[in-house]
């Protein structure tokens, strides 16, 4: 297999295969990833938001039945794997999209293995603003809303973009991992070519490729954090 990898004949197939099919993967790849971290963000972070606010001394309380049912859910989504979420998603996909198969299909199953991890990430966030900013913010007169939206939020910003990236790469890999149902992008090539084919050679330029992204996205993601780090 080795000797036969690199030779003239392989190069110029994969060539062939890079030039007609890389560049709409990358974008299938890039419109997946993006996507599906926005829907995840519009749902974690206001669950993030309510994990840490709605605690017994949080600025805005929860009943304690429905903060732990929050908590359940949360880590009951987070325990299943991803392979197995998307065939279980699959009556849910079809419901929104019409079909389970497909770029767009995939981000269904995407969005809901992510948001609990986008929530617990900005859980972890919400909890580094220190409490006596909050009390500050309280002994004002500050309302709840107020404290999350004007106090909480802002002073975590760093962390969240700093966690938004940690969530964007994780979210790459599992769209990577969604080519085994169809979907779209570099995963189903390296899938379709490497595996059911046996042309290591694209297989390994898809794994190079996404590569590249994470590292694009988290030099990215890091340089933000810094630039809205004031301390």
């Amino acid at each position: 297999m080795l000797n036969n990898l690199f030779s003239p004949d392989t190069l110029n197939e994969a060539w062939v295969i890079i030039r007609a099919e890389f560049p709409l993967a990358i974008w299938e790849t890039v419109y997946i990833t993006l996507l599906a971290t926005a829907c995840s963000i519009l749902i974690g972070l206001p669950l993030g938001v309510l994990l840490v606010a709605g605690e017994k001394d949080g600025v805005l309380p929860l009943p304690a039945w429905l903060l732990k049912g929050l908590n359940a859910v949360i880590n009951l989504l987070r325990s299943i794997p991803f392979l197995i979420l998307m065939i279980l998603v699959f009556p849910l996909t079809r419901l929104i999209v019409g079909t389970v198969v497909g770029t767009t299909a995939s981000i269904v199953p995407l969005v809901i293995a992510a948001f609990p991890f986008v929530a617990r990430l900005a859980e972890s966030s919400f909890r580094e603003v220190s409490p006596n900013t909050i009390e500050m913010a309280q002994s004002m007169g500050a309302s709840p809303l107020q404290i999350i939206g004007k106090v909480m939020i802002p002073e975590s910003i760093p962390s969240l973009i700093s966690n938004a990236t940690i969530a964007i790469t994780t979210i790459l890999g599992y769209s990577a991992m969604s080519g085994i149902i169809g979907g779209g992008g570099l995963g189903k090539i390296a899938i379709n070519y490497g595996y059911y084919r046996y042309k290591y050679f694209i297989m390994l330029a898809a794994v190079v490729l996404l590569v590249v992204l994470v590292q694009i996205f988290q030099t990215v993601g890091t340089r933000l954090a810094a630039k809205a780090d004031k301390r």
